[in-house]
């Protein structure tokens, strides 16, 4: 099921980039927003949790 909502995304996004409806520029921009949300996570966790607790 997730797959199939990723591929719709990134179908909305391309679509958007042609010069889709006014409403799949909408999706593009929630698709693009979930990704960059996703990468920043996974880049936290990589760092040790991203728990906002330093040692400096």
């Amino acid at each position: 099921m997730g797959v199939l909502i990723a591929a719709a995304g990134l179908g909305a996004v391309v679509w958007a980039a042609r010069g889709g409806p006014r409403w799949v520029h909408g999706v593009a921009k929630a698709t693009t927003a979930a990704a960059e949300l996703a990468a920043s996570a996974t880049k936290m966790s990589r760092r040790g949790g991203g728990n906002g607790n330093t040692t400096d």
